[in-house]
C-alpha cells in the first residue's frame, strides 16, 4: 500500500518540475510585413546590345562612352572595300539599265525607227496591192503583177508585226533588266550597311566593346545602349513565391555597389513565363525615390512586399506546430491551443485567433 501511493506522487512531483523549467513567452504588439524575396541586377530602361552583321576590321569609332544617339545614327565602320566596289558596280549597271528604257535610250530609238519604216512599207504596199487589185476586178493589168503586189503586202504585213512584237518584247526585257538592277543595287547596300553599325532607338551609349583596328567577328557584341536616367530592376521570383507577386507591390533592395543603403522601388510587370534553367519567373521593378540607383548591372537583393500590418499580435515561427497550434501553460499544465494564422515572415507569425498577449506560449527552439 505504501508503495502505491510513493508513484503517483512521483509522477506528480516530475510533471511539477517539469512545467517548472519550461521558457514561456507572451504574444506581442508590433508591425509586421510579409515578403518574397528576389534577387537581380539593375539595367537602364530600354537596355539594348548591338551586333555587328559582318566580320572585318574597326576603321572608325564614332562615338564615346555617355555620348547621346538618335535611331539610325553610325556608331562603327567596319572595313568594306569589298561591298562598296560590289555597290558601284551594281549602281553603274542600274544607270544603265534606267537609260536603256529611257526617251534617251538608243536600243528602243532604233527599233522605233524600225517599226515606223515597217509601218511606211505596210502601208505603200498595202496601197499598191489594192490598186492593182481594183485594177484587175476591172480588167486591167497582169495577174503577175498583182500576185507580186500580194506577196510582198504580206511581207510587209509580217515585218510591221514583227517590229512592233520586237519593240515590245525589247521594252519589257529592258523593265526586266532595270528591276534586276534595282534589286542588285538594293542588295548590295544592304551588304554594305552591315558593315555600319548603328544605333537602333534614341539612348545613351554605355558601352563601346571595340576600339579602331580591331577585329569584329559577324554577331559579336558592340555597343551597349539604353535610356540615360531611367533604370530597369530586373528580378527572379521562385515558382513557389510567384502568384504572390503582382503590379503596384513596393520593392526593399539593396545593391552591391551601395552597400547596406536601402532602395525603395515599385514591381511594375510580372512575366508569365517560368526561366526552365532555375524554375524563377521575371519580374519588373523601377526605383520610386529620388536617390535611384545610378550604376547598371549590378547585382540585387530585393524583398517584394506583400502585405503589411500594425501592431499585430506576433509569435516566433518556431513556436508554431503543424502550421495550426502552439503549446501554452495553463495553470500549472501544459497544453496544445490551436490558433489561426494570418500573415507571417521567416521568423514570425501573426496570431488572429487562439492567443492574446497575456498567453504564455512555450517557447520551442525547433518548432515541434
Amino acid at each position: 500500500m505504501r508503495i502505491a501511493r510513493y508513484i503517483p506522487y512521483t509522477l506528480l512531483l516530475t510533471l511539477i518540475i517539469s512545467c517548472s523549467n519550461v521558457h514561456t513567452i507572451h504574444p506581442v504588439r508590433k508591425d509586421i510585413v510579409e515578403t518574397v524575396y528576389a534577387s537581380g541586377k539593375v539595367m537602364a530602361d530600354s537596355e539594348y546590345t548591338v551586333y555587328a552583321l559582318s566580320p572585318g576590321t574597326v576603321v572608325k569609332k564614332l562615338v564615346k562612352e555617355g555620348d547621346a544617339v538618335k535611331k539610325g545614327q553610325l556608331l562603327y565602320v567596319i572595313n568594306n572595300t569589298a561591298p562598296a566596289a560590289k555597290l558601284d558596280a551594281a549602281n553603274i549597271t542600274y544607270e544603265k539599265a534606267r537609260e536603256n528604257v529611257s526617251s534617251r535610250s538608243r536600243i528602243l530609238t532604233d527599233l522605233r525607227l524600225a517599226m515606223q519604216n515597217a509601218n511606211i512599207k505596210f502601208r505603200n504596199d498595202s496601197l499598191q496591192y489594192f490598186r492593182l487589185k481594183n485594177l484587175w476586178n476591172q480588167n486591167v493589168g497582169t495577174k503577175s503583177t498583182l500576185d507580186n503586189a500580194e506577196t510582198q503586202y504580206h511581207i510587209s504585213s509580217n515585218e510591221k508585226k514583227s517590229a512592233q512584237e520586237k519593240y515590245y518584247s525589247t521594252v519589257n526585257d529592258l523593265n526586266i533588266s532595270l528591276k534586276n538592277a534595282q534589286s542588285s543595287v538594293a542588295s548590295a547596300r544592304n551588304d554594305l550597311n552591315n558593315f555600319m553599325i548603328r544605333a537602333e532607338s534614341n539612348g545613351t551609349v554605355y558601352q563601346m566593346m571595340k576600339e579602331k583596328g580591331e577585329a569584329v567577328k559577324a554577331n559579336e557584341a558592340v555597343v551597349l545602349i539604353g535610356k540615360s536616367t531611367d533604370r530597369l530592376i530586373k528580378l527572379s521570383v521562385d515558382q513557389q513565391d510567384i502568384n504572390l507577386v503582382q503590379p503596384g507591390q513596393q520593392v526593399l533592395l539593396k545593391t552591391d555597389a551601395t552597400g547596406d543603403k536601402i532602395y525603395n522601388a515599385k514591381v511594375v510587370r510580372v512575366y508569365p513565363t517560368m526561366n526552365e534553367a532555375d524554375q524563377t519567373f521575371r519580374v519588373d521593378a523601377i526605383f520610386t525615390g529620388q536617390d535611384a540607383q545610378s550604376y547598371i548591372h549590378t547585382s540585387v537583393e530585393a524583398n517584394i512586399v506583400i502585405q503589411k500590418k500594425q501592431q499585430a499580435l506576433v509569435i516566433p515561427v518556431k513556436s508554431i506546430l503543424n502550421g495550426d497550434s502552439v503549446k501554452v501553460k495553463d495553470g500549472g499544465r501544459i497544453k496544445a491551443v490551436s490558433v489561426k494564422i494570418g500573415i507571417h515572415t521567416l521568423d514570425e507569425a501573426e496570431i488572429l485567433e487562439g492567443l492574446t498577449e497575456h498567453s504564455e506560449v512555450v517557447e520551442s527552439p525547433s518548432g515541434k
